[in-house]
């Protein structure tokens, strides 16, 4: 018999698979984010900067318009202070966007959402503040400083300062296209690369049914009722890893966060009914979880 082919529309997902270990040992699969998806999702946060910064300088324009006290009168105090504003805030935004929601729990800027993908740790742990700074920064120095060099520079008049902009420009763009995982030199340097975030919801079945209804297994009949103490341990990330690996429904995969989470927790329930048990558990901590939401209470994470 013939080996299965992969489907031609899906062949170049399959080769943008990736298993990656946690640190707890588990192996979780990941789709590394096409390099088409990533310029998108930069073109889409260039513009939504730059509308936004347009609009807000419109706006104090607008105010400072009635802060003049003559056609060619100096400004006054408040003129400046609006001036000062004003370099702050494209300050703020220039090197806060990307920094601040990419740290948030999507790991995600508006047009990395808007494209389905998101910044993850490529070792499988907690994506870190300063792996955020790190591969933010870096663009500046890959991207923004030789095109503002280029654009500002007279036509015609490069001379060999340009042609090392251009060479340094050209280096850093095509980058990506020269390694298997598409990442940026920021990417390389901070441990991080871009990954597909998967849109589709956990099946009903995962929430409505089962171990996840009634809290007991319709293969042992064992009951998994867990207190405060055991869900108290988790967050949202882990809760949406749990609800990965339980749609994937790998049974080496489940065997090792039902291991894992044993060991956390401190139970000791046998093997052999493991998706039941991660069902009622996944189903449990999201209930809690949802609860202290409710009262403005929120856990990022294991760390929070």
């Amino acid at each position: 018999m013939t080996a299965a082919r992969t489907a031609p529309h899906l062949a170049h997902r399959t080769k943008r698979r990736r298993d990656v270990v946690t640190p707890e040992g588990i192996a979780l699969p990941f789709t590394v984010a096409s390099r088409s998806a990533r310029a998108g999702a930069l073109i889409l946060d260039l513009v939504i900067m730059f509308v936004v910064g347009l609009g807000v300088t419109l706006a104090l324009v607008w105010i400072a318009g009635g802060l003049f006290r003559g056609e060619f009168a100096e400004m006054s105090g408040a003129s400046e202070f609006l001036a000062v504003f004003w370099i702050l805030f494209w300050f703020l935004l220039w090197n806060g966007y990307f920094m601040i929601l990419e740290m948030g729990p999507r790991g995600a800027t508006l047009g990395k959402r808007a494209a389905g993908i998101r910044v993850a740790a490529r070792g499988g742990g907690r994506l870190t503040p300063e792996a955020v700074v790190a591969r933010n920064l870096l663009r500046d120095i890959e991207l923004f400083l030789p095109l503002i060099f280029l654009l500002n520079a007279p036509s015609g008049a490069m001379g060999m300062a340009g042609l090392a902009a251009a060479a340094w420009f050209l280096i850093f763009v095509l980058f990506p296209c020269f390694n298997r995982d598409a990442l940026r030199a920021g990417d390389l340097i901070a441990g991080t690369w871009v990954v597909e975030a998967p849109r589709a919801k956990l099946a009903g079945a995962l929430s409505a049914e089962g171990a996840a209804r009634e809290g007991a297994s319709a293969v042992t009949g064992a009951e998994y009722r867990f207190g405060d103490a055991e869900l108290s341990i988790y967050g949202t990330y882990e809760l949406q890893t749990l609800e990965r690996v339980l749609r994937d429904d790998k049974p080496e995969t489940l065997a090792s966060v039902h291991e894992a989470i044993c060991r956390k927790i401190g139970w000791n329930p046998g093997h052999g009914d493991e998706r039941a048990f991660l069902e009622a558990f996944y189903s449990q901590l999201r209930a809690r979880l949802e609860g202290d939401m409710r009262f403005g209470k929120r856990k990022a994470d294991k760390f929070g």
